[in-house]
């Protein structure tokens, strides 16, 4: 059994391949900002941990935003 095997779940048949690609361009700064972030918590695998991070801010924010029949003054009153 090879090492990466132990660390990582094996992908089912039912989860979508993932074969969109984006590209973010980041100054220097940033870039170090962010290596350094995933050295201290020990954080390996780059590519999933800004995928979660993205769809866990756009899904908190979908919640926050989402459609009522009411208007937030309507609802205050």
């Amino acid at each position: 059994m090879r090492k990466r095997d132990k660390k990582c779940a094996k992908a089912t048949i039912n989860e979508p391949k993932r074969q969109q690609r984006m590209t973010c361009l980041m100054s220097d700064d940033e870039q170090v900002m962010v290596d350094r972030y995933l050295e201290k918590y020990k954080i390996s695998n780059k590519s999933r941990w800004i995928r979660e991070t993205i769809l866990t801010f756009i899904h908190k924010n979908m919640e926050e935003d989402y459609p009522t029949l009411f208007g937030e003054h309507d609802m205050r009153r």
